[in-house]
C-alpha cells in the first residue's frame, strides 16, 4: 500500500470525545414526515404517491426523475398529505412528499433476495437503483451510477470510505464498531460488482477499536483494512484515492477513470441491506452533539424526521447556541431554523454555544504562506480568493481554481482571518456557470 496519506491538511479540534462512546440508539418520529424530492445530486425525484393515499414502511412513494436521480420510500407508514414546500438545511425551499405518521410502522412484504453468489452485476445494479441509496458521506451521488462507469472491467480497487475525518461527527465510527459484519457485507456486494477488484476499507489510525472490529470481520475475505493518518480531509475523495493508491484525481476526472470506486461507509452498509435484506434507504444515522447539547448522542433516525426532535431526543440545549450547523463545522450548512427534515445526507446536528468565526474580523493577507502549505491541492487560495474579489474568471481558472475541493482549510489556517474558501467557491460556481451556457 502506498503512504497512506496525502500533502497538506490540517489537524482541527476534532470534539469527537463528546458522542464517540454513545452507542446508536434508535428513535421514532413523532410529528410528521418531510420528504423532500431532490436528496441526490441529479433530477429531482418525481412523486408517484397522491393526498389521501395511504402508504406502508418501505413503499416507494416518489420515482426516479432522469438517469442521474434516485427514487424516495416511506420510512413510516401513514396518509399523504401532499406534495408541499418546506424548508430544507440549504435553507431553500423545496418540493417535499409530507406524510402524517400513523404510529403503527406496517410495513410492504419485503422481497426475497437469492444468495448474493448467484446475482449478476446487472441484477444487483437494478436492486440498488430501485432501493434508492446514493452517497451518504454528503454528496448524495445516486450509487447505482457510480457503480455503473464505462468500462468496469478496468476498475481494481473498491474502497470504504471510513476516514470520517470531519471534527465532531461519529456516526460512522459508530457503526463500524457496533456492525462491521455489515460493512464488511456491503463490501463483497461490491466485489460482486467489480470482482477483479480489490477490497479496501480505509480508516483514520486513530480509530484502532474500530480498525481491530473491522479486521476480525474481515479475516476470511479478500478485503484489506487500511490504516490511514488522522488528519483533514482525508476523507475527501481525491485525497483518500491518492492515500490508498498513490493515484492522482483532478477535476476533470472520475475515480473510475484511475480505476477506483470509493463510497461512504453507511453507503456500503445500506448496499448490504438493500442487495442481501430486501430493504430500500430508510434510515440513517445521525450525530447530535457540540458543547450547546445537553446529552450528545448518535441517533438511528427515520428519513423525514425532523431536527428538533432529533435535538429533544439529546435532552435539548444547555445554553441557547449562537451556531448550529447540518454536518460538520469545516463543510456543513449552517441552519437558522431546526424545522427541517433528515434526509439521505444528512450526518449531524452541530450545536455550538459561541460563533468563534463570526467575531473574526478579515485583515490584509501577509503572504505568510500557511494557505498554501494546508492546502491538499498545492493550490495558492490567497491569490485565487484575490481573483474572486477583482472578478478575474480567467485568471481564476487558468491557476487551477477550478481544482479547490473546498475543505476549508486555508480559511482556517490564515491569520488574517480572510474567508478564502467562501471567496474561492463563490467564483468556482461563476466560472462552471459559464462554461455550462458555452
Amino acid at each position: 500500500m502506498f503512504g497512506h496519506t496525502f500533502k497538506g491538511g490540517i489537524h482541527p479540534y476534532d470534539g469527537k470525545e463528546l458522542s464517540k462512546d454513545k452507542a446508536i440508539s434508535s428513535i421514532l418520529p413523532k410529528g410528521d414526515l418531510v420528504y423532500p424530492l431532490s436528496q441526490h445530486i441529479g433530477a429531482p425525484a418525481v412523486p408517484i404517491v397522491e393526498k389521501g393515499e395511504h402508504v406502508l414502511v418501505g413503499q416507494k412513494i416518489a420515482e426516479v426523475g432522469g438517469f442521474v436521480s434516485a427514487p424516495i420510500h416511506a420510512s413510516v407508514s401513514g396518509t399523504v398529505k401532499g406534495v408541499e414546500k418546506h424548508l430544507t438545511v440549504t435553507g431553500n425551499l423545496a418540493d417535499c412528499i409530507v406524510i402524517e405518521n400513523d404510529g403503527k410502522y406496517e410495513e410492504i412484504v419485503w422481497p426475497e433476495r437469492k444468495p448474493l453468489e448467484q446475482m449478476t452485476p446487472k441484477e444487483i445494479l437494478e436492486i440498488v437503483k430501485e432501493a434508492g441509496i446514493v452517497g451518504m458521506g454528503g454528496a448524495g451521488f445516486p450509487t447505482h451510477v457510480k457503480l455503473s462507469p464505462k468500462e468496469p472491467e478496468k476498475i481494481d480497487y473498491v474502497i470504504a470510505n471510513c476516514a470520517e475525518c470531519e471534527p465532531y461527527l461519529t456516526s460512522d465510527y459508530r457503526r463500524m464498531i457496533e456492525n462491521p459484519e455489515l460493512l464488511v457485507g456491503g463490501m463483497k456486494v461490491l466485489l460482486q460488482i467489480f470482482p477483479q477488484a480489490k477490497g479496501v476499507i480505509a480508516v483514520e489510525n486513530n480509530k484502532k477499536d474500530a480498525i481491530e472490529y473491522l479486521e476480525e470481520a474481515a479475516k476470511d475475505s479478500n478485503i484489506q483494512v487500511v490504516p490511514l493518518k488522522k488528519k483533514y480531509p482525508q476523507g475527501a475523495e481525491r485525497m483518500l484515492i491518492y492515500a490508498v493508491t498513490g493515484r492522482k484525481l483532478n477535476s476533470s476526472m472520475l475515480p473510475a477513470d484511475l480505476g477506483c470506486v470509493v463510497d461512504n461507509c453507511d453507503t456500503v452498509v445500506s448496499l448490504y441491506r438493500a442487495v442481501v435484506q430486501g430493504r430500500p434507504l430508510m434510515h440513517r444515522i445521525v450525530t447530535v452533539t457540540g458543547d450547546a447539547v445537553q446529552d450528545p448522542r448518535n441517533f438511528s433516525v427515520c428519513t423525514g424526521t425532523c431536527y428538533r426532535e432529533l435535538l429533544e431526543a439529546a435532552g435539548g440545549f444547555t445554553t441557547e447556541p449562537e451556531k448550529i450547523i447540518s454536518g460538520g463545522p469545516m463543510m456543513g450548512f449552517g441552519l437558522y431554523s431546526l424545522d427541517v427534515p433528515v434526509t439521505k445526507t444528512s450526518s449531524a446536528l452541530l450545536c455550538m454555544t459561541k460563533d468563534e468565526v463570526s467575531r473574526y474580523e478579515e485583515t490584509a493577507c501577509i503572504n505568510c504562506g500557511r494557505c498554501v502549505e494546508a492546502c491538499p491541492e498545492q493550490l495558492v487560495p490567497s491569490r485565487l480568493a484575490d481573483a474572486s474579489v477583482h472578478h478575474r474568471d480567467e485568471w481564476f481558472e487558468q491557476h487551477n481554481g477550478l481544482e479547490c475541493c473546498e475543505c476549508g482549510c486555508c480559511s482556517y489556517v490564515c491569520p488574517a482571518r480572510r474567508p478564502l474558501t467562501q471567496y474561492i467557491k463563490s467564483m468556482r460556481k461563476i466560472v462552471l456557470g459559464k462554461k455550462k451556457k458555452k
